[in-house]
């Protein structure tokens, strides 16, 4: 008897094919964003603390698009729905290259960050829909490549397209492939019928879930500025925040399995080590991506597209690791794999806390590689994690809870970093005028000015180097809600 797997049909191919490419842009663009902070600091005349909420807006509204895109899903053609996300990301791409100042940019990213958390869940989902979940893994090892490759030169992309034209285009390019992808989904995709046309959607849960996290990382960020947690501002809005989080309980106790992030799933032991995982994680992979490129450009000089060349040994590592995790995770249980990886990407961290501008390239890009291995087995088994135990009704909801974590513990980590390091050189610049003003050092007036540039730089250096430290530590913080996860490995000597 032959046990050769079929061979997936041409058509169903072409319709996966369709599915992935609609999710390029988004992909990519997550990505290419990160080396563009540095550019988006000087020419729109802003602070790192205000930039970031480019990344972070677009976090958080993935997070609230994300249990939307299951709602839409039930109620309407699927079809529709792709298409619907996939128009509004091109809009959001539009706004984005138009965008004269900060505020215009941010409002129009979290239209585009809205637009990838309906595109990037839809993609799976249709895609069981469309082949059948026994075909889901010999596809997934076709179309999933460029999912895999995008993390890896979008970074690439990004330094060329910005040094050869500027970064209105890194949104400008998503134009062109939002046409095509809206044609190609007009002209071959087929419908998908809607699958509960009652289905209901808890929008006074993602109101006051979306809320709490938005007062909690505005009051955050706002003591950067202020080089203080106690200013009455911060205070107002992480008070505001916490009130809004006790308010979701509530409402999530009242709402039970109809709440968006039912309190439930928390009684897995599995869930709660892969969501305290997750909301972690943002500090180490996204903090770290938002530090990477401004620290090689702003420390180390390089031009935007050195920078991103230079992030490939990291990407090269992400890339072994991703092919090795699923199987791992399948044999050993993700706990191991997890706590292997954690202590993996905390070696491939650390020694940023020493790098400074002479520190030679080859020894960062090893460092960089090791980085990546480790970072590259994170994220897959704690999402895996999140459904073990669960009955079959509690996955969707243990689907969507486990994306809103992660998207909102993203965002918080981009947030955390940017606040960490602009509070510290924001401190000690202002401690070393004074001391200049006051006549502290004593240096000859035609001096005083390379001396200023000198103890400048050195404080900026060391305001990375702090934030690089607290990433290290951040992944060694995960290993203990890594310590719930399952392991399988008992299972086998049982």
């Amino acid at each position: 008897m032959s046990t050769k797997t079929p061979q997936i049909p041409r058509s169903v191919m072409t319709i996966a094919w369709i599915l992935v490419f609609g999710a390029m842009a988004p992909l990519l663009d997550s990505t290419m964003i990160n080396i563009a902070i540095h550019n988006l600091v000087h020419d729109l005349n802003s602070s790192v603390t205000t930039v970031q909420w480019t990344i972070t807006g677009y976090l958080l509204a993935t997070g609230i698009a994300v249990p939307f895109s299951s709602w839409l899903l039930n109620k309407f053609n699927g079809k529709h729905v792709f298409l619907a996300g996939e128009v509004l990301f091109a809009l959001g791409s539009i706004l984005s290259a138009l965008a004269p100042n900060i505020q215009w940019l941010i409002s129009a990213r979290v239209i585009q960050g809205f637009a990838g958390g309906l595109i990037m869940p839809l993609l799976t989902t249709l895609l069981v829909q469309t082949a059948g979940a026994a075909a889901m893994g010999q596809m997934m090892a076709t179309v999933g490549l460029p999912m895999i490759l995008g993390p890896l030169f979008g970074p690439v992309l990004g330094g060329i397209i910005i040094k050869s034209l500027s970064w209105h285009w890194i949104f400008w390019v998503n134009v062109p492939v939002g046409i095509i992808s809206i044609s190609l989904i007009l002209w071959k995709m087929p419908d998908y019928p809607a699958q509960n046309k009652a289905a209901k959607m808890d929008f006074g849960g993602i109101i006051l879930l979306a809320g709490a996290t938005t007062s909690i990382i505005y009051g955050i960020v706002k003591a950067s500025k202020l080089a203080n947690f106690t200013n009455q501002t911060t205070l107002t809005f992480l008070g505001s925040g916490l009130l809004l989080l006790i308010s979701y309980l509530i409402w999530a106790a009242l709402r039970k399995e109809k709440a968006v992030l039912p309190l439930n799933l928390f009684t897995h032991a599995s869930f709660n080590g892969a969501g305290l995982g997750l909301l972690l994680a943002g500090t180490v992979l996204n903090g770290a991506m938002l530090l990477l490129p401004l620290f090689f450009q702003d420390v180390r000089g390089m031009t935007v597209m050195q920078a991103g060349l230079a992030l490939i040994p990291q990407g090269a590592g992400m890339l072994v690791a991703r092919t090795l995790t699923g199987r791992l995770t399948d044999s050993l249980g993700a706990k191991y794999v997890v706590l292997v990886s954690l202590v993996i990407t905390f070696i491939g961290t650390l020694p940023f806390y020493w790098f400074d501008a002479h520190t030679a390239y080859w020894l960062i890009a090893c460092v960089l590689i090791v980085r990546g291995i480790g970072a590259g087995g994170i994220l897959m088994p704690l999402m895996a994690d999140a459904y073990t135990g669960m009955k079959p009704q509690q996955v969707p909801a243990a689907s969507i809870g486990s994306r809103i974590i992660q998207n909102i513990g993203s965002a918080l980590g981009s947030a955390l970093i940017a606040t960490l390091v602009t509070a510290y050189t924001n401190t000690y610049v202002k401690s070393f005028q004074q001391q200049l003003a006051n006549g502290r050092f004593h240096i000859p007036a035609t001096q005083r000015a390379t001396f200023a540039q000198q103890h400048l730089a050195t404080i900026k250096l060391h305001a990375f180097q702090y934030g690089f430290l607290f990433t290290a530590i951040a992944a060694l913080a995960i290993i203990l809600p890594a310590l719930l996860l399952t392991n399988k490995m008992n299972d086998h000597h049982a």
